[in-house]
Order: structure tokens, then sequence, then C-alpha cells
């Protein structure tokens, strides 16, 4: 059910454990309501394609007191520390103005020290806006030395301003180790929550969000994870032993598969580089386009793209036999190799784009559109791509296209223009920075 990623079912959920630890006032179901209206209203809902959206934020919560609740059961919390780790979970990442995925934990701070509704909501409660706003803070990552000396500072000004903590240096620890329970629960959170196809959809949201190349996804995962269980060790442990078995697998098993995926990609660079293999770029021939293991691989490629690149996924075998459709194919080793990428397109018509984009030439008939080049994961960062990119051109240039639009990565436009690619026109998206662009033929 929570692999689902159902935020009505991670909702009642975290409401269970609320009731079993005696948190069954009113006020904290509003609370929690108020939370799922924010993040909807202000479009990190379900449907926002970033890492930090309301799933993430009830994952955590739900990970966290679920974990808290083992710990109080062994004296190590006490059942006052719940209503703080509930709140400070469910608005740590809460960023009303985002501008990119990436939290700023200052402006969740800001937003519970001056929300009227919350206010009163936590007055109800009788929770301390400035514990929580300490709670958030730790969340910070990455925790370096820097920041953490900064962040701490912070902290313990918060710290001063509570009733609860001010003139109480064992409370102050006490919410400190609150604090660093938040920070690691929130990075195991989803990932303890389903398998690996879950895992990977997470990295690739992540990656999305924050404008990574493909080629970054697995070994960030990695140095993430290895962050996680090297410098957090002893508070990765304790969280882990406080979750229900399966968890604790899904959580190892993710880990390890990912690990696993990267020494792949170590491999494949290997096998490139010993065995000076090389890329084709291939335009396929409509036969072999209409042959259903063809459609199939391409099709499996496809899926490893993330889900906002990946353009009509629902008629995707149509497309690929579509007569109208541009497509060319990256192989290995030769024309005649196995199949590791594609590049696809067509006139821009077939698309329905994003009515704030203003393409003035949608309905001439003479743009191509390229959709996101998809590669095997493995093979990203070895050129191919690029190679696809210009046959597509090609391509698209041979059909009588006067032009052609396409997305990429905001960084990854500025290093063509840098390079003298003619491109006149773009129109920038965030938070993901993955924008619009056209360029003359």
């Amino acid at each position: 059910m929570l692999q689902s990623q159902n935020p009505v079912a991670l909702r009642d959920e975290i409401q269970k454990i609320l009731v079993t630890n005696g948190l069954d006032r009113t006020c904290y179901s509003k609370i929690l309501d108020y939370t799922v209206e924010l993040f909807e209203s202000k479009g990190l809902g379900v449907n926002y394609y970033g890492y930090h959206n309301i799933v993430h934020e009830l994952e955590v919560t739900y990970v966290t007191l679920l974990a808290a609740q083992w710990e109080s059961l062994h004296a190590k919390f006490a059942k006052e520390d719940f209503p703080y780790l509930f709140v400070a979970a469910l608005f740590h990442d809460y960023d009303p103005g985002k501008k990119v995925d990436k939290p700023h934990e200052e402006d969740a701070v800001r937003f519970v020290l001056t929300d009227q509704k919350l206010h009163s909501l936590l007055e109800d409660a009788g929770i301390d806006e400035n514990l929580i706003a300490a709670l958030i803070l730790r969340t910070t990552h990455p925790w370096t030395e820097d920041i953490r000396k900064t962040v701490e500072k912070e902290i313990d000004e918060y710290l001063s301003k509570s009733n609860i903590t001010k003139d109480d240096d064992i409370k102050k620890e006490h919410f400190r180790k609150l604090g660093w329970f938040l920070s690691v629960a929130d990075r195991i959170g989803g990932y303890a929550l389903g398998d690996f196809t879950k895992a990977m959809e997470m990295a690739q949201k992540n990656a999305h969000a924050l404008a990574w190349h493909p080629i970054y996804i697995v070994r960030r995962s990695v140095s993430y994870f290895e962050d996680l269980l090297n410098n957090e060790a002893e508070m990765c442990q304790r969280i882990l032993r406080s979750l229900p078995r399966e968890m604790r697998k899904n959580f190892m098993d993710n880990v390890l598969s990912f690990m696993k995926l990267r020494e792949q990609e170590i491999q494949i660079e290997a096998s490139l580089v010993y065995d000076n293999a090389r890329f084709f770029a291939n335009i396929e021939p409509i036969s072999i386009r209409r042959d259903s293991d063809f459609i199939k691989t391409l099709d499996k490629i496809h899926e490893e793209l993330p889900l906002p690149l990946q353009f009509k996924k629902e008629e995707f075998a149509d497309s690929v036999r579509d007569a109208y459709t541009i497509l060319n194919t990256l192989r290995l080793g030769s024309g005649n190799g196995p199949i590791v990428g594609f590049a696809k397109g067509g006139p821009i018509e077939g698309y329905g784009l994003r009515p704030d984009l203003n393409e003035p030439n949608y309905g001439l008939s003479n743009t191509a559109f390229l959709e996101p080049i998809a590669i095997r994961m493995g093979y990203w960062g070895q050129k191919g791509g690029r190679e696809m990119r210009l046959l597509f051109t090609m391509q698209a240039q041979a059909k009588g296209y006067k032009y052609l639009a396409s997305f990429a990565l905001r960084d990854v436009i500025s290093s063509r223009i840098q390079r003298g690619e003619q491109i006149e026109f773009t129109r920038p998206f965030n938070p993901e920075r993955w924008d619009y662009y056209r360029i003359r033929l």
C-alpha cells in the first residue's frame, strides 16, 4: 500500500500512529490536513515531479513517528517528543516560494514562525514554534563542517528562546538529538518504503528537479548512501533497528542495488575504453521500426527516462511505427550491434506542449520537435547522445524543416550557445531548469 505513494494512505497511517501514542485531539489531524492542503495549493502535490513533494513529506513523517514509537517503548523518547517530531517532519521541506527543488530550511522555518493559521493550530496543541524551528534546521544537508557551525549556532538561538529549553541544558541536548534523529529519518524515508523500482524513481526525481545530468544519478546516489552509512552510522543503525524488518530489508536492498548498478556502469566504461568500442548512430528503416522486438527494446530504454521526459508514453509503439516520426538509434560496436539508445521526434504539432511556451511556429508545419534523448543506464556520458542529436538534426533538415525545438538542461543549452550553435530562443522552466529551446536549421 505504501509503495503506491498514495498521500491518503500515508495520511491514514500517520493518523493511526498519532492516536496510538495519545495524540488523538483534533488539532493534530487539522495540522496534518493543513500540510496536505498547503503542498497541493503550491503545486507540490503528487503531480509535482520533484523529490520534495507531499509524498516525501508524509513518508518522512511516517518513518520518523514509526521509529520514534519503538524508541519510546525503550524509554529513549518521551510521549512529549511526538508532537515536535510530527510537526517538524511535516514542514521540514515546505518552501512556499520554491524556485529550486532543494529545500531551504530557513524558508520552512520562516513559514512555521509567521503563518497565522499554523500558529493557531500549534498554540492549540501546546507546541513551541521555536523548537520546531530548531528541529527543521537540523535537517540541513549536507552536514559539512562549515554548514554545521552556522546552523548549530542558529539552532542554539531557537533553543534559548523556548521556555521549555532555555534554562535546561539537558533538554537542549535532548532536542539536538531529536533533530539528528529527524535528519537521518529524513534521508532514510522513502527508501525504506518500497523496492528498487520506487528507489530509482526517487533518485530520478531528485536528479531531474536538481537538473543533474543522467550520468550522475547512480554515482551520486551511491555517495549519498555511503555518507549516510559511514558518517551517520550511529543514528542510521539506531533508526533502522527501530523500523519493521521489511522496511530495514527494503532500505538495505536498495542501497545494494544502487551499488551494483554503479559497478555495472564502471564495467561498461572499462569495456568501452579497453576494447576501444565505438558507437554508431543509425537511421533505421521502417521495416525494422515495425518489428515488435525492436519496439520493445526501445520502450525499455524509454522507461529509464524520468517520467516527465517520456513523451508519447501511452502511444509509444504507434509513434515508432509512424512514418512521420524521425528516429535514429545508437548501436554498440557496429551498425548491427545492440541498441543502447535512440533519438525520436517529429512535427511539433504532434506534441501537446505546455501552453505557456508561446511557440509562434506551432501550426506552421516548419518545426521538428526532438524528444529527450534516451540512453541505457551506464552508457550516458560516452558522447553517443551528441551523435544521435546531430543525426536527428540532419534528418529534420532533409525532411524540409526550418527549425528544431527541444528541451535540455539549462547548463547544456548555455554551453551550446557558447560553442556557437544558433539557438535563437529559449524558455526557462523552474525549479527543474529543464528549458525549452529552438534553433534555425
